[in-house]
């Protein structure tokens, strides 16, 4: 209590803001002129936030590329937008935006992009349990969400946002699937599937947990035959070996 009075006190105010001001015209700068007024004696995160979140927004993300620069692709995972952001959504963008600053830090072409995994199962299944279209729930979802990312103060270049769910995205996709299939190296095969029998839909094995459990629904997996679309990537096995050693992957991922 001792210590709190001390730094709410006029004295303590004026003696940080004298030596906040000091350290400014030390290392050549020109302090806010926020520092020379007294101190709040509480403080207000909203007023704060919205404040340097205009001063420091999104507009100073995207500074004109110089081709001199080197350049730097942070791609984080785009979130499903099957509901709201929680701790991990903050946490995984949070090291992309610490990395993004730190490379634009250093003078390099920054790109941090952003996007809405929006064309699958998850968005579609919450929406079925709540009785609203797929469509409608997304839409939503991916506006709620947008605006809890901006209110982060997480850099993204929002000039390249994509959401996989619309036509002018999967159209691309589907040009990319019928360029394989004329060369013949997409075919459909029957193969050993992990099943969700709750979700209806294939797991990968990053998606099963250590007790045979699917990570969405908590079902116990099965195995299945189920025919389905491969592309004939061992036909490059050779040539992706041959020229593994270029790579600057770490070594346990080469292996």
């Amino acid at each position: 209590a001792a210590v709190a009075a001390l730094c709410a006190s006029s004295s303590m105010r004026a003696l940080l803001c004298g030596r906040a001001a000091h350290g400014c015209v030390r290392l050549g700068l020109r302090c806010h002129q926020s520092l020379a007024r007294p101190m709040a004696a509480t403080y207000d995160a909203n007023a704060v936030e919205t404040k340097w979140r205009c001063v420091v927004g999104t507009a100073a993300a995207n500074p004109p590329e110089q081709a001199t620069k080197p350049k730097f692709y942070c791609l984080p995972m785009f979130p499903y937008p099957s509901g709201a952001l929680h701790m991990g959504h903050v946490r995984v963008y949070t090291i992309s935006d610490t990395l993004a600053r730190f490379h634009a830090a250093l003078g390099h072409n920054v790109i941090h992009p952003i996007g809405w995994d929006a064309f699958g199962l998850p968005a579609e299944n919450a929406a079925i349990e709540r009785g609203v279209l797929p469509q409608a729930w997304t839409v939503n979802n991916i506006e709620s969400m947008r605006e809890q990312l901006k209110a982060l103060g997480i850099r993204f270049d929002w000039s390249r946002e994509v959401t996989t769910c619309s036509a002018d995205y999967y159209k691309w996709t589907q040009w990319l699937f019928c360029r394989l299939y004329e060369k013949d190296l997409a075919y459909q095969a029957e193969g050993s599937v992990n099943w969700d029998p709750v979700d209806l839909t294939v797991l990968a094995n990053e998606q099963v947990d250590s007790r045979g459990r699917s990570w969405r629904s908590g079902a116990v997996v099965e195995q299945r035959m189920l025919k389905q679309w491969f592309f004939r990537i061992t036909d490059y096995a050779n040539s992706l070996l041959d020229r593994l050693d270029t790579l600057d992957w770490p070594e346990r991922v080469r292996d």
